[in-house]
């Protein structure tokens, strides 16, 4: 009878195991790493995988070095291709790596690309190795469990469903005033952001921005929990996005650094060099069509610089600030028309009030009337459109599907260059008569 019994016993687990796993996982998780292991064990591997892979993953890792290694093995090949990533993600690199190589040469390279997030991606920035709570555990239960983690610095406790889809947040003040039997879904706080495993580093330094957050979650595209950026991770990325956008403005590689070797940094940054080239050599162009303009009146060539310059420093300070509002979200490509408006009433406001200044220069330098409203003309008409072009730029690239921080400095020099020359020269061929 005893036999009997423990066969019926056996096959009833079995039976809640296959229909009840989230319950099955919740009674397991009450009990120390070895115990878990010893109840697992005693199933099949197919009966043990449904409760295993829904425990918290640091939890599902130490059973899994409880148990014996062939056992543990095909946990790992039988259950959900993400629910073992999570797991092999808690161990150490040479842990991981002796894992791996266990498992057969298929499932080892499916879990690698798992666990392989692309470059600049969330999910290479985020800490894998957190533990997430259930909303039906107790306060009691979660300090316990917190005690035997000994995780130092944490802020709050990121919470979970049944399925492991993230559900919102406790903060550590809450959970150490609440009564033990409370459970935690009484004390659940909303969300203040999310981030995507694969969302790239520039969405998660505008989180960053618009939120005061010093953890951010991560999930899956199904909304599972699978990590967390921490504060010194978030304050990196913004770092290295500041720094990226700096350099891929002006054409240098996101990829180069400051002791990157010579022959990287040519490679990366000559192709740039030579656009540029081409682009200036169409701006010499203008310059040649109105060759016979400049030997006639050889002031023409002294004043040219100021022209582009004032120009091409105004088109940039538009193109700042169109990029810090495409990054910060604060615009995006519908609102193009009024960015356009906007950015055509400065140039040609700051155009008006630099003319002004620079009438006032040339007159006492030339005492030339003709040259005076030649060049308050081209001063004008070059810096209305530097804007305009300092915005357009940008919002072309994005449109285009392009990161609008590269090289966009390259092409609005062109601009800038192109139409200041073009102002200033076209003008004073027509106004010649008032040079003479």
């Amino acid at each position: 009878m005893n036999a009997l019994a423990a066969a019926a016993a056996l096959a009833l687990d079995r039976r809640y195991f296959a229909d009840f796993p989230h319950e099955a996982a919740r009674q397991l998780e009450s009990l120390p790493a070895g115990e878990i292991a010893a109840v697992l064990a005693s199933h099949p591997v197919s009966a043990a995988v449904r409760p295993w892979q829904r425990l918290a993953p640091d939890i599902a890792r130490a059973v899994l070095a409880e148990l014996e290694p062939d056992f543990g093995r095909r946990l790992l090949s039988e259950a959900a291709p993400a629910a073992s990533a999570a797991v092999l993600a808690q161990s150490d690199a040479a842990e991981r790596e002796r894992l791996l190589a266990s498992l057969d040469p298929s499932v080892a390279r499916e879990l690698c690309d798992l666990l392989a997030y692309p470059e600049n991606a969330a999910g290479r920035l985020m800490d894998p190795v957190i533990s997430p709570v259930r909303a039906d555990h107790s306060v009691g239960e979660t300090l316990v469990r917190l005690r035997q983690l000994k995780r130092r610095g944490l802020r709050e406790l990121f919470v979970i469903d049944h399925d492991g889809r993230l559900t919102g947040r406790v903060e550590i003040q809450d959970l150490a005033i609440a009564e033990a039997a409370t459970q935690l879904g009484a004390i659940v706080r909303p969300l203040l952001a999310v981030a995507k495993e694969l969302d790239p580093r520039e969405d998660v330094v505008a989180i960053l921005q618009q939120q005061p957050i010093t953890e951010l979650p991560v999930v899956s595209a199904e909304g599972h929990f699978v990590g967390v950026i921490r504060h010194a991770a978030l304050i990196s990325a913004l770092e290295q996005e500041t720094s990226v956008d700096m350099q891929t403005m002006v054409g240098a590689s996101r990829d180069e650094r400051a002791l990157s070797g010579s022959l990287f940094a040519v490679r990366k940054r000559l192709p740039w060099l030579q656009l540029n080239l081409l682009t200036a050599f169409m701006a010499a162009s203008i310059v040649g069509v109105f060759e016979s303009t400049i030997a006639r009146f050889t002031a023409l060539a002294v004043l040219m610089p100021v022209v582009a310059g004032q120009s091409g420093n105004a088109g940039q300070q538009a193109l700042a600030v169109t990029m810090r509002g495409l990054v910060l979200r604060e615009v995006s490509l519908r609102q193009w028309p009024r960015l356009l408006w906007k950015e055509a009433g400065a140039g040609f406001i700051n155009g008006l009030a630099v003319a002004l200044t620079t009438s006032l220069g040339v007159w006492i330098w030339s005492r030339s009337a003709g040259l005076v409203a030649i060049i308050a003309s081209a001063m004008v008409i070059s810096m209305s459109i530097a804007c305009i072009a300092g915005a357009m730029v940008p919002i072309v690239m994005r449109r285009f599907g392009q990161d609008p921080a590269t090289a966009s400095s390259i092409f609005l020099t062109t601009v800038t260059d192109v139409t200041g020359f073009l102002s200033f020269l076209g003008i004073a061929t027509l106004l010649s008569g008032m040079l003479q």
